[in-house]
This record gives C-alpha cells, structure tokens and sequence, in this order.
C-alpha cells in the first residue's frame, strides 16, 4: 500500500515539477514527511534522488526547444554545485546534533512554510514588483549557491523559491525561470548525490522503492514536458500558485506533527 500511495505521490509531483520548474520534490518531500513511515535521511535521499532523474529527462527532452539557458545559468549551476555540497554538510550536521530525525523533519518543514508563503505573496503580487535584471557573474554564482544550499538540505530539489530569486533579481519569466531552475536543481542533487555515496552517508531502505520512484519520475516528468509546450505563461503562474498553496498546507501539517 505504501509503494502505490509513494508512486502516485511521485507521478502527480514530478508532473507537476516539470511544468514548473519546481522539480517534484518540494511536494515529494512534504507529503512522505507527512506519512512518517521512513526517516528524515531516506526520505531526503529518496526524494532528492528522484528529482535529480526527473531533472535529466525533463533537460533532455528540453533540447532544441524555444527557451534557452542563458550564460547567466552556467554561473548559478556553478554556484549551485558548491551549494548541493554545503546542503548535505547542514543536513548531515543536524542529523547528528539533533537527538531525533523527527526534529530534522520540523527545521525542513519550517524553513519550507516561510519560503513558500513568501513565494506565494511575491507571486501574488509580482506585477507590482519592478524586477532587476542582474548579468554579475559573482552574483549569479552566489545566487545559485544559496539556491543549492537550500535545494540540498531541504531535500525538494529546488523548490518555489528558485522560482522567485530567477524572477526577480533576473527578470525571468515563467518558462525561462522553470528550466533554468531544472538546470540549477541538476548541478546541486548530483553533486549532493555525489557526497553522500564518496561519504558513504547513503541511508538503508529498499532498493525497489528507489527504482518505482525513479520509474515514475521519468513518466511523469514525460508527461509534463508534453503539457509544458501547450501551457501560457500565465497558466503557468495560476498552476504555481495552487501548488504552493498545497505545499505550504501540508507543510504546516508536518510542523505540527514533529513539534
């Protein structure tokens, strides 16, 4: 029962992440929190796991499409890299700082509600909102550090707030900042990837889950790439927005669950 509840989760997300360039995770993450059968650590590695395989399909299917990552997305997947890396330090620190994975589980969940309300009111009112249009190399890697920082230790991939920081300190619109975003969610989980199999900090759990995981993140991120090319822009924004709505509601939940 488990298996099929984490396969629709993961088929509906990845979908959904795809679209919008949020990667699956940040609803893969909170609604495995909110079912509490795995721990913290197999629940972030699971999940950052699997939208790393979304990420690759959802960029290679992307080839040879209108929008284009601009050179401003090789500074921030550069410094999304280092932060992928810095995520997973965080993350492994608290884990053994904390006396329980349950209180890791409440910091993520925390840190989730604050980005997406904020998220939610920027794009609410974004119209509103006079944009920067920054090309600084330095800032668009640090910009992509903190994006991978953030990406790695929340376990989401990359989360609403990718969305925000390309739009407003870029002027990036929906389309442009959705795959930017999966090119900066692909540099932070497979560096991520990377430290906890040299770390030998991979969790145990059931390989076969991974692979179901994997399986649909593939289907749906198919799927999505197919809806993304009939979608406007602001089709786009209206799907954002209710995603962040269920995000954040389900967020809460956790919060109170692991207090």
């Amino acid at each position: 029962m488990m298996q099929v509840l984490v396969a629709g989760t993961v088929l509906i997300a990845t979908v959904l992440g795809s679209i919008s360039g949020i990667g699956g995770g940040v609803i893969i993450k909170p609604v495995m929190d909110a079912m509490g059968v795995l721990t913290s650590s197999q629940i972030s590695f699971l999940s950052g796991t699997t939208v790393l395989t979304m990420t690759i399909v959802s960029l290679l299917r992307s080839r040879g499409g209108e929008v284009k990552v601009d050179r401003r997305g090789t500074f921030l997947a550069l410094g999304a890299a280092f932060g992928g890396l810095a995520g997973r330090s965080v993350f492994s620190y608290l884990v053994s700082a904390l006396p329980d994975q349950g209180r890791v589980s409440l910091v993520q969940n925390i840190i989730m509600v604050i980005l997406t309300v904020a998220v939610f009111f920027y794009v609410l009112f974004k119209a509103r909102i006079n944009t920067k249009d920054i090309h600084n190399p330095v800032f668009c890697t640090l910009a992509g550090l903190f994006l991978g920082l953030m990406s790695s230790f929340l376990g989401i991939g990359g989360g609403p707030i990718n969305i925000m920081i390309l739009s407003y300190f870029f002027s990036m619109d929906s389309k442009k900042a959705a795959l930017t975003s999966l090119y900066i969610i692909f540099f932070s989980q497979l560096v991520s990837l990377v430290g906890n199999i040299v770390m030998r900090e991979v969790p145990q759990f059931e390989w076969s889950l991974l692979i179901l995981m994997m399986v649909c993140a593939v289907a749906g991120a198919t799927i999505g790439r197919s809806i993304s090319k009939k979608l406007d822009t602001h089709k786009v924004d209206v799907m954002f927005l209710g995603m962040l709505v269920l995000i954040t509601l389900i967020s809460i939940y956790n919060c109170f669950k692991y207090a």
